[in-house]
């Protein structure tokens, strides 16, 4: 069972600004019946340009209600310049919080509201066409909406992607290609060292990083055949060689990155980055 603040439950069970605007001024649908979640979002303005109503429809889950309730909550009364300006981070904490698994409502509701102010200015139809590469084709997610969530919610792994976005939580096929994107963006960001962290020195990083390798991660490998080795640590990058059924595995890299380095990120430092090498 979800943990939902008292907040979202009060906007599920007690829903704002539900229906439709027939006249509307902007437009906006998100999603699909076939993924399991649809948003349509309509406003009208005032004479002064300023968001005067703003009704929804949806069909989902509980946080898809109350994160659809919530925004249009939250933009009446501002300008559209003013409402273009408000994140899935916001909605969700508007609402005082969604479980992680939920995100993508949220993500839902600003990309409703984002195509509903475009379709105002001319510049789309109501219902949002998909920009860019489609990455993973189980939910139609692109390329460019995956980057977007990740650099606007500093995302890290393949899992959050898919609580925020749905991609990869079909097939899978995709989850190699979210992991490139992830790597690429991580990469462009400035990381710091791990022995700039105050509270280990390097000798308690390594003792922390063997201690977790072989006491936590080899033996939940071992259960399915597959086994590591630990190589070297260097900074804050720490080098290890697939063994077993690890070593053949194609989703070996989904394993290194939403296990193994996930762990060494929770357990020592946010900062942490796997390396595999070929023996």
């Amino acid at each position: 069972m979800w943990n939902y603040t008292e907040k979202v439950i009060d906007h599920f069970l007690h829903p704002r600004n539900a229906g439709e605007i027939e006249d509307a001024d902007g437009e906006g649908e998100v999603g699909s019946l076939a993924c399991g979640d649809m948003l349509r979002l309509t406003f009208k303005l005032d004479k002064n340009g300023r968001i005067k109503e703003a009704k929804f429809k949806t069909f989902g889950c509980a946080s898809a209600i109350a994160s659809s309730s919530a925004l249009t909550e939250m933009i009446k009364g501002m300008t559209l310049e003013e409402a273009e300006k408000v994140t899935n981070r916001d909605i969700a904490n508007y609402l005082g919080g969604l479980p992680e698994e939920k995100m993508h409502c949220s993500v839902m509701g600003r990309e409703a509201l984002e195509t509903a102010i475009k379709n105002y200015r001319g510049l789309a139809s109501p219902k949002r066409e998909l920009e860019g590469r489609v990455v993973c084709k189980c939910f139609g997610v692109t390329e460019n909406d995956i980057r977007r969530v990740v650099r606007e919610n500093n995302l890290t792994t393949i899992e959050q992607v898919t609580d925020y976005t749905k991609a990869g939580g079909g097939c899978g096929q995709c989850h190699e290609e979210i992991q490139n994107i992830l790597d690429e963006i991580v990469a462009k960001k400035p990381t710091p060292l791990v022995s700039e962290a105050p509270h280990l020195t390097n000798l308690q990083i390594i003792h922390k990083v063997e201690e977790l390798i072989n006491t936590r991660i080899r033996p939940a490998l071992q259960h399915d055949g597959g086994d590591l080795e630990l190589v070297d640590i260097d900074h804050n990058t720490v080098y290890v060689t697939l063994k077993g059924a690890c070593a053949t595995c194609p989703s070996s890299t989904v394993t290194m990155r939403q296990f193994i380095e996930k762990e060494l990120r929770k357990e020592i430092s946010p900062s942490m980055r796997l390396e595999e090498v070929k023996k």
